[in-house]
């Protein structure tokens, strides 16, 4: 598997957030991709099952060569839509819907394959054996070439993992939400060669105004003149010193930020750096 060490997000390419035009979003294909984020990460439910379109037909018109980048989708939410007959937000892993679902990707992105396939959540229906099958069927016909998870536990991973290889498992992952360090989740993903990718990687930090994240600023800001660095690409180095190599999946759309955030991943903290920022999360020494 080869994934650029930033993923572009592009939950907020459409309508969940600036609404991009064709030509907007050409543009920052290309951006991306000069500055070395070749992966977009996509859901079938953005935008409530309208941006994988708008993005296939911006791919279509951008003179992109498929095999220049690696495009990511998920399946299983059952959204809330105009564009879906749903009575309640729910979770579908029947064989049909998984490969119905990715089918419906491929046409949307102008594309013949996935690079990889996640399912976005658990369900406390999954029948291993029906996502087994449906995988293997994908990946035979070469619809998708890499299978994932997405928000899974161990124990989850263990259960679909008995059927069928996992490759990545797209967690939350951040300094403000790093339980996966220590409920085993990074653990048992180094361990099994399965690749963590992160979601919402900088947090609450500049989110939300609370003693925590004042604690943060301020170690970051006593850190960003010797690392030549601003505070959220010392939060993107935090993440990526981690030695499971996780790789952060970042939404912004505006192209300076994304032209910063590639420069993060030449920042390496020092060890009592990164504990002191770790510290400063949590209020308290480590034990």
């Amino acid at each position: 598997m080869t994934y650029s060490r930033l993923i572009a997000g592009t939950m907020t390419w459409g309508s969940w957030g600036k609404q991009l035009s064709k030509k907007d979003m050409v543009a920052l294909m290309h951006h991306c991709i000069s500055n070395k984020i070749t992966t977009f990460d996509h859901a079938d439910i953005y935008g409530a099952y309208t941006t994988e379109a708008e993005f296939g037909k911006a791919f279509t018109d951008s003179g992109i060569k498929r095999e220049e980048i690696q495009l990511i989708s998920k399946c299983g939410i059952q959204y809330l839509s105009e564009n879906r007959n749903n009575k309640v937000k729910h979770y579908d892993y029947n064989k049909d819907y998984i490969i119905w679902s990715v089918e419906q990707s491929l046409q949307h992105l102008n594309t013949e394959y996935l690079d990889l396939l996640l399912l976005h959540r658990p369900s406390p229906l999954m029948v291993t054996e029906e996502i087994a099958e449906a995988i293997t069927i994908l990946k035979k016909e070469g619809k998708i070439r890499d299978f994932g998870v997405s928000n899974f536990t161990p124990s989850q991973m263990d259960m679909i993992g008995l059927r069928v290889d996992i490759d990545v498992n797209q967690i939350e992952f951040s300094l403000t939400e790093h339980s996966a360090m220590h409920n085993g989740s990074l653990d048992y993903m180094k361990t099994c060669g399965i690749k963590p990718m992160a979601w919402s990687p900088l947090g609450s930090v500049f989110r939300e105004d609370n003693e925590q994240t004042r604690r943060i600023h301020k170690q970051l800001g006593q850190l960003m003149e010797k690392y030549n660095a601003t505070e959220d690409q010392l939060l993107l180095a935090w993440i990526m010193k981690h030695p499971a190599y996780i790789h952060p999946v970042v939404g912004t759309t505006n192209k300076d930020r994304l032209k910063q955030a590639v420069e993060a991943t030449k920042i390496e903290l020092e060890l009592e750096d990164w504990f002191l920022i770790l510290v400063a999360c949590q209020g308290h020494k480590v034990p």
